[in-house]
């Protein structure tokens, strides 16, 4: 356990952009709430996570993370759930297959509400009200009521995270994961995209190497690791009166868990010396991740990492970079030298979403896919170079056949943007983006495995 620690001990640290609630007892009132139900996860899931992780720092796994930029209560439906689990199944079934290694499965899901955000307050024609923080926070709508930060919405979350939960954990063991059902991951505006022919052959092959066990003996129904796959969720730690409303110890090992997720992690804007954020992360035992930008400087890093991961635990910390296309080689080559200096083992992954945001000439704000593509080369060059593992990718993705992020073989233009633009927030790729992606990923870590195979002999 974090010695001088407890799951409020982040009071008395400097926490940025948290909400302000007006109603100091309706406040405590969601928190008696929260702390009385029951944990969404468990302490032995997150344990699990942290073996399969350890596995990917070591090179012998990837990450796969994505998930919505952030949820809403709007679009809260099954379908939408379904869909979006299925493209990260189509994604880590190419990988898997293409890059020949296990992948970790990770979505952002069942917590992703909250957002950071620039200024506490926004001004339209005269009138300044709460910004939008996300859904477990305050409502879009620009209206006085909507946009009252309301502790009762982390309650309503809790409620919405726990049935997606359920219905997670339903497709990922009850049969919808089934190797047998890959064909059927396929969404049907997919059949537009060039990338869902070649999903279509992988497919076929898989099936192939189905039948070919079980003309051999091996029954494939027999077989778990054909019949389901595991599955995990997480989301940024940055509501922290939710978060420390959601810490239970674990009964068998006496430790701090944050049960709301089976791994958390604290944003580029958080993760300063003396944040709550890290103060609050440092005594829980789940997986963490924080996120590194330009701003990250390589002594602040290790001052950060020697914090929350003093034993040096594998699968422990996940480092994820985001630096935009054109800065990732400069201000990643630093990061990963001092970290492989200092002996601490990480695992390290790319978000090359945040960084890579513009606004379109139609007036929407926009990822093109190129720009996406370009940081993720950028970010296998480095580790490449370095002699590190590339060891995971995080996107904001979904399910939908929206039009945020422009590019990608389904050559989404900017006058198509307002088609389909849905996002409570920011862009993000689409089912048939997603999959290209997946493809050109593989690509990558075959060219990963090739080198070391060669440095090896």
């Amino acid at each position: 356990m974090a010695q001088n620690w407890t799951p409020d001990s982040w009071k008395s640290h400097e926490a940025r952009h948290l909400p302000v609630y007006e109603d100091a007892a309706e406040l405590a009132s969601a928190e008696a709430t929260l702390s009385n139900y029951p944990p969404l996860v468990f302490a032995g899931e997150a344990r699990a996570l942290k073996a399969d992780l350890a596995d990917v720092s070591a090179g012998k796994a990837f990450l796969l993370q994505g998930g919505d930029c952030a949820e809403s209560f709007a679009e809260f439906h099954p379908n939408n759930i379904r869909d979006t689990f299925r493209v990260l199944l189509q994604m880590a079934v190419v990988l898997t297959f293409a890059g020949k290694l296990p992948v970790v499965k990770v979505g952002r899901m069942a917590g992703q509400f909250a957002k950071p955000r620039s200024a506490a307050t926004e001004t339209l024609n005269g009138v300044t009200l709460p910004s939008y923080f996300g859904d477990n926070i305050n409502g879009i709508e620009f209206d006085p009521e909507t946009r009252r930060n309301d502790p009762q919405r982390m309650v309503r979350a809790y409620s919405q995270a726990a049935s997606t939960l359920n219905l997670l954990r339903a497709f990922a063991t009850g049969g919808y994961a089934n190797l047998r059902q890959v064909h059927q991951w396929t969404l049907e505006f997919m059949g537009r995209s060039p990338w869902a022919d070649k999903f279509a052959q992988t497919a076929d092959r898989i099936g192939e190497a189905l039948d070919f066990m079980e003309a051999c003996g091996i029954d494939p129904a027999t077989v778990p690791q054909l019949q389901g796959t595991s599955f995990y969720t997480s989301h940024e730690a940055l509501l922290l009166p939710y978060e420390q409303s959601m810490a239970r110890r674990d009964s068998l090992t006496g430790d701090w868990y944050d049960t709301s997720a089976h791994m958390v992690w604290i944003g580029d804007r958080t993760r300063f010396e003396g944040s709550a954020h890290v103060e609050f992360c440092r005594g829980i035992g789940n997986p963490l991740g924080m996120k590194c930008g330009p701003s990250m400087e390589p002594d602040a890093l290790i001052r950060l990492l020697d914090t929350l991961n003093p034993k040096r635990e594998a699968g422990r910390m996940t480092l994820i970079s985001r630096f935009g296309h054109d800065k990732v080689e400069a201000g990643l080559v630093p990061l990963v030298r001092a970290v492989a200096r200092e002996g601490h083992d990480v695992v390290w992954s790319c978000d090359p979403m945040h960084g890579n945001v513009v606004k379109a000439d139609s007036g929407y704000k926009t990822r093109p896919f190129d720009r996406i593509l370009s940081e993720v080369k950028g970010f296998f060059a480095v580790h490449r170079a370095e002699g590190t593992h590339a060891g995971g990718i995080h996107i904001e993705m979904t399910g939908q056949d929206v039009t945020e992020c422009t590019g990608g073989a389904v050559a989404i233009t900017d006058a198509r943007l307002g088609d389909r633009y849905h996002t409570h927030c920011d862009p993000r790729l689409n089912a048939a983006q997603s999959l290209e992606l997946a493809f050109l990923l593989a690509e990558m870590l075959n060219l990963e495995m090739a080198e070391r195979q060669a440095n090896a002999a």
